[in-house]
């Protein structure tokens, strides 16, 4: 194959405020799930970096679970669909899809013999269904709710019990198979956010909206305690877990905090403060073997520490919006990645092991549109907030001196060594000298798209709207519109000059890529097509014998200059999701980057 996946980065849970995140955890310990978007993300505890992407929903995936047997996983979407996939294969093949309600699924259990599966939600008629894994067969019915049911657990012993909770304020007792409704626990006076069973099975328990926790005999479901008093947090409770012994148990709260309970004792052993901001709220949360896992509202998954409350082991960032835009920079020896995403967010990555930050301060408010290096370890970003940002890469913190506040919004950046820039925005080109406006372009009789710079410094080049790419000459601070047009079949939607500055490439909406040679006046060398749809991104490699573009086909392709049918063809590489950015970090290793919020590297042989 002449390419084949190096590293996938995958992305963080997609979080709304004032809802849980269900994390399921894989019965033999070594990997926790959850889903973003239409994607189901299964990543090891150990090592987080390695990750499984599964992309098969057509819709956005709400839960996953694991079967007790660890070979299958189970998933509900916002349609209503469960899909039962394998786990063992690369390929994680379909193996039953079921539509048992039509409506969003919000939590799904198995029985321990992965035989039976219940599943509830917000149904038109119903709100939850139990049937039988292979067949799809009914094997009782939930019943006891008037409102949508929001968790459900099955007790993980015979005799079989289940247990629902609900907004209606109810938690509903259920014995079987078949299931049927046996009791109504009315202790909590709001929204039921979660229940779960002990591993053991002897114990259940309830958390909701109101702060409470209640604890319930297994097989009975008999009230046995109220964890922490009148309240166990200020805030409402989105997630419990309990420990893998049952003897204790961890909750997750909007108040901000994580708590870890002796359920036995009816007390809280450690409290965990894990920030002030509203993103710092706990939304989901999963005990597995040694590791305690809480999920705050930012998405960021947090590795909690039982000997010291008050700071995570560690915490994984990234992203949980789609990435618009990728760059990379060397620094010491090392190549890092940076993206930027739909909310304004900027992350880094260690290329080699996935490590990942983002900066500090306050940053970009709105979606990061473009970015680039310059030659002075500053990263330039233009965003859809109307400023520019000029940011250091080895201090890696916002600095509130470096914005350039743009007078319409930004479609493009472009930056060389020697503190030039090139901004091109709706309606205007401006030009950048140490981070300051020296020379704006207006009244323009076209809409200019993108922009490079040759990496002398001395020419720009602007795509428009109207298939014309223009060239301006940078004499000191101002910029004059050379003779010369370059025409190509539609509106430019990429440019860059190649590294040596030999080559001029560009792509338009008629699905071309046409190579101009710099030193011959700018004529066309070649012209390449293979794109079904309309190419967004496009990067030069560091050899300057080959350039990647990706677009709304969902394709990639590798193009040599020299020959215009030598090319490889990356087929669907973000499943299902169209490609919005590109970047190498070395001649053999490219990154693509995706609506699906995850950035995939890539290892290509010519």
């Amino acid at each position: 194959m002449p390419y084949e996946a190096k590293h996938v980065f995958a992305s963080l849970p997609q979080m709304q405020r004032g809802f849980s995140k269900v994390i399921g955890g894989d019965p033999k310990g070594n990997n926790f799930l959850y889903t973003n978007g239409k994607c189901v993300i299964i990543r090891n505890i150990e090592n987080p970096a390695i990750a499984d992407i599964y992309t098969e929903h057509a819709h956005q995936v709400i839960v996953a679970k694991y079967a007790p047997s660890g070979y299958y996983i189970a998933s509900g979407d916002e349609s209503g669909k469960i899909r039962i996939w394998d786990t063992t294969q690369k390929e994680h093949m379909l193996k039953y899809e079921y539509a048992p309600f039509g409506g969003k699924i919000k939590d799904i259990a198995w029985t321990e013999d992965s035989k039976r599966i219940a599943v509830v939600g917000e149904g038109r008629e119903k709100f939850g269904a139990v049937f039988l894994w292979d067949s799809g067969s009914s094997v009782g019915g939930i019943n006891g709710h008037s409102k949508l049911i929001n968790s459900v657990d099955i007790k993980p012993s015979r005799p079989y019990r289940m247990i629902t909770g609900s907004d209606d304020a109810f938690s509903v007792f259920h014995e079987g198979p078949p299931f049927k409704f046996v009791s109504t626990l009315r202790d909590h006076s709001q929204f039921v956010n979660c229940v779960r069973y002990s591993p053991n099975g002897d114990h259940f328990a309830t958390a909701g909206a109101d702060g409470q926790i209640h604890v319930y005999q297994g097989k009975t479901g008999e009230k046995v305690a109220t964890l922490g008093g009148e309240k166990a947090h200020n805030g409402g409770i989105y997630a419990i877990s309990w420990s893998p012994d049952s003897s204790q148990m961890i909750s997750a709260s909007g108040d901000k905090t994580v708590k870890l309970w002796d359920v036995g004792a009816g007390t809280a052993v450690s409290t965990f403060n894990m920030g002030t901001e509203v993103t710092a709220q706990q939304l989901g949360c999963l005990w597995q073997k040694d590791h305690l896992l809480s999920i705050s509202l930012s998405g960021y998954i947090n590795y909690l520490d039982k000997n010291n409350p008050d700071r995570p082991i560690r915490t994984i960032k990234g992203h949980s919006k789609s990435i618009h835009c990728l760059t990379v920079h060397k620094s010491d020896g090392r190549s890092y990645i940076y993206s930027g995403s739909h909310d304004g967010h900027i992350n880094y990555w260690d290329a080699e092991t996935g490590e990942n930050d983002c900066f500090s301060g306050k940053g970009h408010s709105n979606q990061v549109t473009k970015m680039v290096t310059d030659g002075a370890d500053d990263l330039v970003t233009c965003s859809m907030d109307d400023t520019l940002r000029f940011t250091n890469l080895n201090k890696k913190d916002y600095s509130a001196s470096d914005v350039v506040k743009m007078d319409t919004q930004p479609k493009s950046v472009a930056a060389v060594a020697g503190g030039v820039s090139l901004a091109v925005s709706i309606e205007q080109i401006v030009l950048l000298k140490d981070k300051k406006k020296v020379f704006t372009l207006e009244n323009l009789d076209y809409e200019p798209q993108v922009a490079d710079i040759h990496p002398g410094g001395t020419t720009a080049a602007v795509g428009g709207n109207d298939g014309k790419i223009r060239l301006y000459s940078i004499e000191g601070n101002t910029l004059k519109l050379e003779d010369q047009m370059l025409n190509v079949s539609g509106l430019v939607t990429g440019l860059a000059y190649s590294n040596d500055g030999a080559y001029l490439a560009s792509i338009d909406e008629k699905r071309a890529a046409t190579l101009f040679t710099v030193a011959d006046g700018y004529s066309v060398k070649n012209a390449f097509h293979g794109h079904h749809a309309k190419p967004v991104s496009l990067a030069w490699s560091p050899d300057n014998e080959h350039f990647a573009t990706g677009g709304m086909d969902m394709l990639v392709f590798v193009w040599t200059i020299s020959d215009e049918e030598r090319r490889i063809k990356i087929q669907d590489p973000h499943r299902l999701h169209h490609i919005s950015s590109l970047a190498w970090v070395d001649e053999h290793t490219l990154v693509t980057t995706s609506y699906d919020a995850s950035i995939k590297q890539w290892t290509i042989t010519y």
